[in-house]
This record gives C-alpha cells, sequence and structure tokens, in this order.
C-alpha cells in the first residue's frame, strides 16, 4: 500500500485491510471483487490485484509460508527490488537495502550524485552506494532511519539542513547544491482526454461493465464510454460511438450528468456522463471488457469502482433513483 502512497492515507485502509483478511490464507481463498473494493480508493489498483496473486501463490506453492530472502520475494507478482528489500530487512533481518523515493533522495545530496537519479546508471549507483555503507546485522534500521530521513528532514524542497543529523557531511550541502538533488529527467508534459460515459437506464436499474483484468483500473466496473476522437462531430456523437463498439447496441444519448475529472499518472481526464437509454429494445453485449450487470442504484455500492465512476453512482443514489433523474449539473 505504501508503493506510491503516503503513510497517513494509508493507514485506514491498511486497518480496514487487515480487518478483512487478517492473515494469506484468508485474502488467498476471496475473490478478485472482494479484494479490489477493499481496496478502493487507493488507486493504482494493480497492487491489489497483485497482492492477491502473491498470497494465492504463497498459500498453493509455498506451504503458506511467507519467503524470508528478498531474492525469493521477487519472484511473487508485484515485488520489485525496493520491496523485496524493505521486507527482507525490516521482517526478517536479511542485510539488503531497500531504495524507494525517499531514500534516492537522501544519498543523492548526501553523495552529491550528478547521474539523473531515475536513469539507469543513476539507479545503479543510489543503490550500490546504499548497499556499501548498510550496517551489517541492522539493515531493517538503516533503511527505516533513510527513508525517514528524506520523509521529515530531506524533503523534495526546502530541506531542513539545520536539523538534519547528517547534514554536516552532506556533499551537496557544502556546495549548495541540495535543491538541485537529486537530479530529474525533464518530465513528459501529461496529456489531457476528453471522455464520455453513459449512466443506461431501464427498469428503474442502471448499466455497469466490467473492465478488462488487466490494464488500467482491471476488473472494476464502470459506467460504459470511451474518449473523444477527432471524427466525432460531439459527445454525444462519441458516446454513441463508443457503446456500438463495447456493447454493439445504439443508444439515445440524454441529459448531461455531471462533469468530473480525474488525474491518472501518465495522463488526465474531463469525463462528461450522460443519462440514456437504449434504442429499440437492444441487448447489450460485452464486446471489450468482461462482464455486464443491470443493477438497482443502492446497490451500486457493492461493485468496486475508480474514483469517478463511484462520484457518478454517489450522485446517482444522493439524487434518488427512480428512473426520471432531473440531470441537473
Amino acid at each position: 500500500m505504501l508503493q506510491q502512497t503516503q503513510v497517513d492515507t494509508v493507514i485506514p485502509y491498511f486497518n480496514r485491510w487487515l480487518n478483512h483478511f487478517p492473515d494469506l490464507h484468508t485474502l488467498a481463498s476471496v475473490d478478485e471483487q472482494a479484494v479490489l473494493s477493499a481496496w478502493e480508493g487507493l488507486g493504482y489498483y494493480s497492487r491489489a490485484r497483485n497482492l492477491h496473486r502473491a498470497a494465492k501463490q504463497i498459500v498453493d506453492e509455498l506451504d503458506g509460508q511467507m519467503p524470508r530472502k528478498s531474492v525469493a520475494l521477487q519472484r511473487l507478482p508485484g515485488i520489485g527490488a525496493y520491496t523485496a528489500g524493505a521486507i527482507a530487512s525490516i521482517a526478517f533481518g536479511e542485510d539488503v537495502p531497500a531504495v524507494d523515493g525517499n531514500v534516492r533522495r537522501v544519498l543523492s545530496r548526501y553523495f552529491n550524485v550528478s547521474v539523473p537519479a531515475r536513469s539507469t546508471q543513476g539507479t545503479q549507483q543510489l543503490w550500490q552506494l546504499a548497499r556499501e555503507h548498510l550496517p551489517p546485522g541492522h539493515a531493517g534500521e538503516y533503511n527505516q532511519a533513510l527513508m525517514e530521513l528524506g520523509a521529515l528532514i530531506c524533503k523534495p524542497k526546502n530541506p531542513d539542513c539545520e536539523n538534519c543529523p547528517i547534514g554536516n557531511d552532506c556533499q551537496a550541502r557544502q556546495l549548495g547544491l541540495q535543491d538541485l538533488r537529486p537530479v530529474m529527467l525533464p518530465r513528459k508534459k501529461s496529456p489531457h482526454l476528453t471522455v464520455t460515459a453513459a449512466v443506461i437506464r431501464q427498469d428503474g436499474r442502471v448499466l455497469l461493465a466490467q473492465r478488462p483484468p488487466e490494464g488500467l483500473l482491471g476488473g472494476l466496473w464502470e459506467f460504459p464510454g470511451g474518449t473523444l476522437e477527432d471524427q466525432d462531430a460531439d459527445l454525444a456523437a462519441c458516446l454513441q460511438r463508443e457503446i456500438r463498439e463495447e456493447l454493439g447496441v445504439n443508444i439515445d444519448v440524454g441529459q448531461a450528468f455531471g462533469i468530473y475529472h480525474h488525474a491518472y499518472t501518465h495522463f488526465k481526464i474531463t469525463l462528461h456522463a450522460f443519462l440514456c437509454t437504449l434504442s429499440d429494445g437492444a441487448v447489450p453485449r460485452s464486446l471489450e471488457g468482461q462482464a455486464l450487470v443491470w443493477t438497482v442504484v443502492d446497490a451500486l455500492s457493492d461493485y468496486p469502482m475508480g474514483k469517478v465512476d463511484r462520484q457518478i453512482a454517489k450522485r446517482l443514489k444522493k439524487e434518488g433513483y427512480d428512473g426520471s433523474i432531473s440531470g441537473r449539473t
């Protein structure tokens, strides 16, 4: 959970997770939908799917015993060098480093590393520095100390050098370069996509589509739709095209049902939702996703969703779905 997410955000999710899945066997025994529901709101859902797969692999192939060495841990889904190093050193006392973003920043400043920190050369150099200075028998404390130092003192902006316990020996500080370390490669500008979603209504229910198991928001449920393309005359035309491609049916696009904004890791979206109905009694089919379901609004909470779709679901419930929503925006 701490991959790409801050501790304060994680704590309530972690506590709730342990209430649902107190051990590996419990986690391995549930279906993926239960896992995604417990994870909903944390984002980066591949982490949840990988954690579920790892639990199954440990139970099925390793007799329920968690690997204790970093090399073995990296054979599990979703566990890379940093996570393996953190688990192996903190939980099992193995003398291995764990280089996350905080540690990368501390080492880059302390040793004045001038190559880009996330480049292949920079990554190798920082891991080697962490390995060379690791105190035998104290890897867990060492790794946690570096993480904490980066989080509380050696912060990305305005590092508190005066109160840093190793500040006097920091090479970047001595040269006045602490604000220029770590060296970062220029970020690519995030594309901004215009997206549409259809709240398709029929007989007091709404239609949800389940996304493919892999990729962005894999396995989650959504109100079907897609991205505006150059050939689309307008938002309604975009939505009608997407529904034909995804569900094999035509729809009548009605009132707007809100505009929603969200930022993913590599792009941003503005999503336009519309109240819709099926044309001519057509029966939708899942042509691109995993499954479709018609559900009453009160049951929408049973289906794990991404942030934007959950906002739409909450609005449906708040406004009281009775088959004739006002369509206020």
